[in-house]
């Protein structure tokens, strides 16, 4: 009996996708992922035939993500963050490309400024990946973490300890678990929740039925928890060049900045665009 080769399963898993209205690369990254195989051993095994056992899983994976769209990592059970895997799951936002630029922004302020040791705290950590990987891209530096969730935070630790990253873990609502640090923080940073309620059958099914709510909405059109984080900031310690990071909807940089200068009128805001041209950073300092 003649078994299927890889090549033969892709190319009905593309079209099975397609048909469905998926994305046919999720195709390629199921069977990888049950084979095992990196890119580079997938680009040589095209050929090579697939165990039945292994088939039977592909199968099931590509139809269940076609028919309910639940997304390719809870079927994996990992994202890629700045160059690292992140355990995920359905207590955890998947991580988007687009925060990579705000850890990116972080890391290039800190370089400008030369301080060793750092303090910043990842507000709203979620799956961890900002934290961590800040703790593992900076020397010296003490990152703290914060989450609501306490089954999120249970997969930022899990995170935290594979990648060998050494983080303090809070649970609280955004800044309440460090506020009455005495220390003050270099950097405060967070992808907090930012989608307005009114918009939630604007999005893909794969978003609006597994990631938390939690995760994804906020109240005032989305702009709730940037008003909470910024009403918490004024009541703690920091430095005059503290730098407050946050990522923001596109089409949420106005007011956040706005908000910003009402609170710190003498504050210095920069709202910064993404690799696609859309706003999606907000940079603040002098917070005093």
């Amino acid at each position: 009996m003649t078994k299927t080769k890889i090549y033969e399963v892709l190319n009905w898993a593309s079209l099975f996708l397609e048909q469905a209205n998926r994305e046919p690369k999720v195709a390629e990254i199921l069977i990888r992922h049950h084979l095992g195989l990196s890119r580079q051993e997938w680009l040589l095994s095209l050929r090579e035939p697939i165990p039945e056992d292994k088939l039977r899983k592909i199968k099931a994976d590509i139809k269940k993500h076609a028919e309910t769209g639940i997304p390719v990592q809870h079927l994996t059970g990992y994202e890629e963050f700045y160059g690292r895997s992140f355990q995920v799951n359905r207590d955890v936002l998947i991580p988007r490309p687009e925060t990579e630029e705000l850890v990116l922004a972080v890391k290039e302020y800190l370089a400008s400024k030369r301080r060793e040791p750092v303090r910043i705290a990842d507000i709203g950590t979620g799956s961890g990946i900002i934290a961590v990987t800040l703790a593992l891209e900076l020397d010296n530096a003490e990152v703290f973490a914060t989450d609501i969730s306490e089954k999120a935070l249970k997969v930022a630790a899990q995170n935290a300890a594979r990648l060998h990253a050494n983080i303090s873990f809070r649970q609280g609502n955004f800044l309440s678990p460090v506020i009455n640090e005495t220390a003050p923080f270099d950097v405060i940073v967070s992808n907090p929740p930012y989608i307005a309620k009114s918009e939630a059958q604007e999005l893909s099914d794969t978003v609006r039925n597994f990631d938390p709510e939690l995760a994804l909405f906020a109240e005032e059109d989305g702009l709730a928890a940037y008003y909470m984080i910024i009403e918490q900031v004024k009541q703690m310690n920091l430095k005059e060049d503290t730098l407050l990071a946050l990522e923001i909807g596109y089409t949420q940089g106005k007011p956040v900045k706005e908000r910003i200068q009402q609170v710190f009128p003498d504050s210095h805001v920069e709202v910064r665009q993404d690799i696609n041209g859309k706003d999606r950073i907000v940079l603040a300092t002098h917070l005093n």
